[in-house]
């Protein structure tokens, strides 16, 4: 929904993508409702990063619940990444515009840095040729789709990020104002260019550490509080004006006559999350560094509104017919969520242990307790052996959760699917070995192989009636494959990095080949410095091997190979502009719709974005 992006690791993917935790600054951005980080989200620009870490495979032992498949931690930029104030500017096709300005400052133990960046676009131009609209057009006798036509991918972004350091004390603010967010190719794979998202997401942090409370001891402690909400900016309209909707009976004859005025739905929902924690690491005892943790969060959704023109009026008891007012059931049993909070506090536990010279092992073990769901422990095992002087072998093995999300366990009036407050986490078990071999000092190659045993996979089944779905416990899969890294310094001014990965998932309940993920990806980048202050950057992405879900009868996805260029160019010590080229061989990359029932709404797939082109201008000062 909105073209959000997908982080997926080796093969694991469902639904709204809860499977990956994201963190900013280390505290996860998970949303209540979907469980991942934002329906709306609307992107995240990059003028405020320092950094993105990337930990592939199970993490729950430090980080969690959702730290499943892997954690990705966006580190922004503090006083110390801000070398020069700077302010820029860059447009581009398709009504895109960007601007930012970053700063930072000191005064004597007070330092502090800003970033402000603000953009909009308009999307794309790539075209859905058929929708779920289409379909309904041929039952019923209307002509009212929008397709083909484009992808709904409008935004206006809002980003401030503040730090301020003073001594042992960190505070950190941010805010992501989001608007005009477009529903891509629509919640319900019906367009509608109307239709358009908000979202508010503030976070603020404060962390304190003390280096040497004891004798061998540091000690952190942080607390945070995050607020976000979706929000409907006017009315989100699932079917066009004219549409019948899909409400049919056994043979497919529409129960109502045409919607004047569309099929509407406005969902509205407000989140807020409260963290605090403390740990300390002691390093007194000889070979040992050990570290202890625990913590408390508070997540609820204090705040569920609905609008609708369809379903049944909560206060006449009647059915809402076609060109009836809108009818507001907030507050009312008939609302489509439940409002509702989560408890959980944590224990974990971790000593890396010199065994020898040669010889080192991690064991973490982490215990939380959840209001709604119950307990779980996730242990952590990692042994090191220094191989050789270029040579270092890692085996893994490592558990994690996921914990169901509001709308898998409290969605309480949708006409499809239904939520079930007795869900259990998903859990998963990983193996694995890693080779890191460094033959010089100007090339690093890495070796990973892997497999997991993902278990309790939550799944919407049929019910006896046949006109819902309940969630369930009731999928597994399981995988395996290869990860291969290349870094090499072929020059002063050449670097080059490349990795290429393999991966095989069994969808273990039904005994086939896992639909979606890519099974083969292959990504090369080069970075290059030339003389007089210019620097290219040149990145191809190859997607290879999406298998279809069961029953989708058509051709296979095809593979796609993105490439894209930006170069740079250093007027004076103060002046640098630059261009980049997205897609620049404009390739007609797509990635798998759903398998609707009776057939896809949206034969021909998703597609990507096309060539888009992007000039820059940045000035420090």
């Amino acid at each position: 929904i909105g073209y959000n992006p997908l982080y997926v690791f080796r093969g694991i993917y469902a639904g709204f993508n809860p499977q990956v935790l994201m963190l900013i600054n280390g505290i996860p951005l998970t949303n209540l409702f979907q469980g991942d980080r934002n329906v709306v989200w609307g992107g995240m620009p990059v003028e405020a990063i320092a950094r993105i870490e990337v930990i592939r495979g199970p993490g729950s032992a430090l980080y969690g619940a959702d730290a499943f498949a892997g954690v990705i931690n966006i580190v922004t930029k503090g006083p110390g990444e801000i070398e020069n104030n700077s302010a820029g500017l860059s447009l581009g096709n398709f009504g895109t515009k960007d601007v930012w300005i970053s700063a930072a400052g000191e005064a004597g133990d007070f330092t502090y840095s800003a970033v402000i960046e603000l953009g909009e676009t308009d999307g794309t131009d790539e075209l859905i040729e058929v929708d779920a609209q289409s379909l309904l057009d041929f039952v019923s006798g209307t002509s009212v789709s929008n397709a083909p036509g484009s992808v709904n991918r409008s935004e206006q972004n809002l980003d401030l990020r503040f730090e301020a350091i003073y001594k042992k004390m960190r505070l950190r603010f941010g805010s992501q104002i989001r608007k005009d967010i477009g529903d891509g190719a629509g919640a319900a794979e019906t367009l509608n260019p109307t239709n358009k998202f908000a979202s508010k997401r503030f976070n603020i942090d404060f962390t304190y550490t003390e280096e040497e409370l004891f004798k061998d001891t540091s000690v952190e402690f942080q607390a945070s509080y995050l607020d976000t909400s979706q929000e409907v900016e006017g009315d989100f309209i699932l079917y066009p004006p004219g549409s019948t909707g899909p409400f049919l009976d056994p043979l497919g004859v529409p129960l109502f006559p045409p919607f004047p005025d569309g099929v509407i739905g406005n969902p509205e929902i407000f989140e807020n999350h409260l963290r605090a924690g403390i740990k300390a690491d002691y390093k007194g005892i000889e070979r040992h560094h050990i570290s202890l943790g625990a913590g408390y969060y508070d997540g609820e959704i204090d705040k569920v509104t609905e609008e609708k023109n369809f379903g049944f009026n909560p206060f006449t008891g009647m059915i809402i017919l076609p060109g009836d007012p809108l009818v507001d059931v907030s507050d009312t049993s008939l609302v489509f969520l439940t409002e509702d909070k989560r408890e959980n506090y944590y224990l974990y536990f971790q000593d890396v242990w010199l065994l020898g010279n040669d010889w080192e092992l991690t064991a973490g073990i982490r215990h939380d307790d959840y209001s709604d769901f119950g307990t779980t422990t996730n242990p952590r095992f990692a042994l090191v052996w220094s191989t050789s002087y270029k040579l270092t072998t890692k085996f893994l093995y490592g558990e994690a959760f996921r914990a169901p999300s509001f709308a898998q366990t409290r969605a309480i009036n949708n006409p499809l699917i239904l939520g079930n407050i007795d869900l259990k986490p998903e859990e998963i078990e990983s193996y694995e070995i890693a080779f890191d071999y460094r033959p010089n000092y100007q090339l690093t190659l890495n070796t990973n192989f892997f497999y997991y045993d993902w278990t309790d996979i939550i799944q919407f089944v049929p019910d006896i009636s046949g006109s819902t779905r309940t969630a369930q416990n009731a999928g597994e899969q399981t995988g395996y494959g290869m990860e291969f890294e290349v870094n090499w310094s072929a020059t002063k001014n050449l670097t080059i990095t490349s990795n290429f990965s393999i991966q095989s998932s069994t969808d273990e309940t039904l005994d086939v080949p896992a639909s979606k993920s890519p099974e083969k990806q292959f990504y090369l980048r080069s970075d290059w410095k030339l003389p007089s202050e210019w620097r290219i950057n040149m990145q191809a992405n190859w997607v290879m091997d999406r298998n279809r879900m069961v029953g989708d009868l058509r051709p296979t996805v095809d593979d796609y190979v993105v490439f894209d260029l930006s170069i740079r160019k250093a007027l004076t010590a103060s002046f640098e502009v630059g261009l980049t080229i997205n897609n620049a061989f404009d390739e007609d990359a797509r990635e798998p719709s759903p398998n609707s029932a009776p057939v896809p709404f949206i034969p021909n797939d998703l597609p990507l974005s096309g060539r888009t082109v992007l000039g820059e201008i940045r000035y420090s000062f």
